[in-house]
């Protein structure tokens, strides 16, 4: 049987993104990271209600040299750990680099996927950015929006927007019962 996901994306929606000027940024350090209200009783929720829970995350800054990849990686574990996520997906490359893995392409969610004999049908993308939504429109996930309100592009098309993790959790577990009847219509 396959299982179902909540992919999430990092800054922004676990983690308290650093914005100057209207634009998003990881924290730099350990230090500087700072969880979002909510985030652990939103994330055991989920768990409990049987979804893995996967962080999804561009920090390309690793790739254009303004943070090296042992911090970003210590950052990662820590929320990890904190939240007890199931897997982190991770793309350092740049915009210009052309890889699969960075959202706004499915390559993370698809990749986890595979690892983990996903439903992406049955599965939801949560992120504060249109890339991340993109992302989770091209894997086949419903998407779930995060609203920030950057200085940047709104994504074309998302199936819910809230105001934060929480909201987006109440939402997600008002889906189940009719993502459960359409698992069971296509088993019987």
């Amino acid at each position: 049987m396959r299982r179902k996901a909540v992919f999430l994306d990092r800054d922004g929606v676990l983690n308290r993104a650093i914005v100057r000027n209207g634009k998003p940024y990881p924290p730099s350090s350990l230090e500087e990271l700072e969880m979002l209200p909510g985030i652990r009783d939103a994330c055991a929720e989920l768990r409990d209600a049987g979804f893995l829970l996967i962080m999804v995350t561009n920090q390309p800054d690793v790739s254009r040299g303004l943070q090296r990849q042992e911090v970003v990686d210590a950052i990662n574990r820590s929320v990890s750990d904190l939240l007890r996520l199931d897997d982190i997906k991770v793309c350092y490359h740049d915009d210009d680099d052309g890889c699969q893995c960075r959202k706004p392409g499915p390559g993370l969610l698809l990749e986890a996927a595979r690892d983990w004999s996903i439903d992406l049908e049955r599965s939801f993308m949560v992120g504060d950015r249109w890339k991340d939504i993109e992302a989770g429109r091209q894997a086949g996930c419903q998407t779930v929006l995060v609203q920030s309100y950057y200085a940047e592009k709104s994504p074309e098309t998302v199936d819910r927007e809230v105001v934060s993790l929480t909201a987006a959790v109440e939402w997600i577990l008002h889906q189940v019962p009719s993502l459960e009847g359409e698992q069971d219509d296509e088993c019987c």
